[in-house]
């Protein structure tokens, strides 16, 4: 019963029925394609897919934030995928439209409302407009997106202390339909001195002891506010941005120090740059443009999850088709 009850809790905690479902999901819904390969093959690159993080790319927004490991996931994808963008000393500053294009090209259906509240805690009180750079960003949008859920009970306890209510009252969020309620933001203005920082830490301590959802350490939260008396609710989410030791604990992204450094990904990037000076040096195409004879190199198998796959085979057929409307109406 001990060996039971553990196994239970263990696959509670990972979250193994939500992926053993999307996996007969999937299974269900391209087993045309299945069938040429083998069901143990299609389970065998569905969880390498999971382990390395890979299954969220192309996901709608439901899958992507349903459990801790898909929201670190899609952090250190977006993060692997564009930090280009914070390279030069920062040369390159985005809006929040902008960002939010870029997660659009990894989940196509990713809430503005999710990017604005990030951008809200870079800018304050500054117009949604105004530039960023890729490292206030990502931080600020990390804390946003994996800590959704504990932040919507901070915007409310911090509401509460404003207006002398007991926060005690205030009703941790249960579900995870990923529709996010609209909440107005506390307006710092109004309060520049903030509320108690022992009485705010003392609220958070309880929300963190109740809540079912991931929640930064007290421990470090604790040590973040010891030298503080008072704070504002968005000086209490740049804190949390920009505190390195919850950036660790959480584990999706580097220091901020090595936020640019990724040899792995760079290994693969000089390993395509040279496969494809391989291909452009290996012969010379012929007047007429024909490329018959350029040689064939077969690239390693990435795995990936099926869905990503059905969805860019979809993506490249409605691509296809845009272009040949593009040339029909250029003749």
């Amino acid at each position: 019963l001990i060996s039971v009850s553990y196994c239970l809790l263990f696959a509670a905690q990972r979250h193994v029925l939500t992926y053993m479902e999307d996996a007969v999901s999937q299974l269900l819904e391209n087993r045309e394609d299945i069938s040429q390969y083998g069901i143990a093959r299609f389970f065998t690159e569905y969880f390498n897919s999971v382990r390395q993080g890979t299954h969220i790319l192309f996901r709608e927004f439901s899958f992507v934030q349903a459990t801790p490991h898909n929201r670190a996931s899609f952090l250190r994808t977006f993060w692997r995928c564009f930090r280009t963008v914070g390279k030069n000393g920062g040369k390159y500053l985005l809006t929040a439209q902008e960002y939010h294009c870029l997660l659009q090209l990894l989940c196509p259906d990713f809430p503005m409302e999710l990017t604005q509240k990030a951008a809200r805690i870079v800018l304050m009180d500054d117009a949604m407009d105004c530039l960023m750079s890729f490292s206030d960003f990502l931080f600020a949008f990390q804390i946003q997106f994996y800590y959704s859920e504990f932040l919507e009970s901070v915007a409310a306890i911090y509401q509460d202390l404003l207006a002398g209510k007991n926060p005690n009252t205030v009703i941790v969020p249960t579900s995870s339909s990923g529709q996010h309620r609209q909440r107005q933001p506390p307006n710092d203005c109004s309060h520049l001195d903030g509320v108690e920082a022992s009485l705010f830490y003392q609220c958070l301590e309880s929300v963190c002891d109740k809540s079912k959802y991931s929640c930064p350490p007290s421990a470090l939260v604790k040590e973040m506010l010891s030298s503080a008396q008072r704070l504002t609710f968005y000086g209490f989410l740049m804190a949390l941005a920009k505190d390195q030791g919850i950036n660790r604990a959480l584990g999706a992204l580097p220091d901020k120090a090595d936020l640019f450094l990724d040899p792995a990904m760079d290994q693969e990037l000089e390993k395509l740059v040279a496969q494809v000076s391989g291909l452009s040096l290996s012969g010379p195409t012929s007047s007429s443009g024909d490329t018959a004879n350029l040689p064939v190199r077969n690239s390693p198998r990435i795995n990936s999850p099926w869905k990503p796959l059905h969805h860019r085979r979809k993506m490249d057929a409605e691509s296809e088709g845009s272009n040949e409307e593009t040339d029909s109406s250029e003749n």
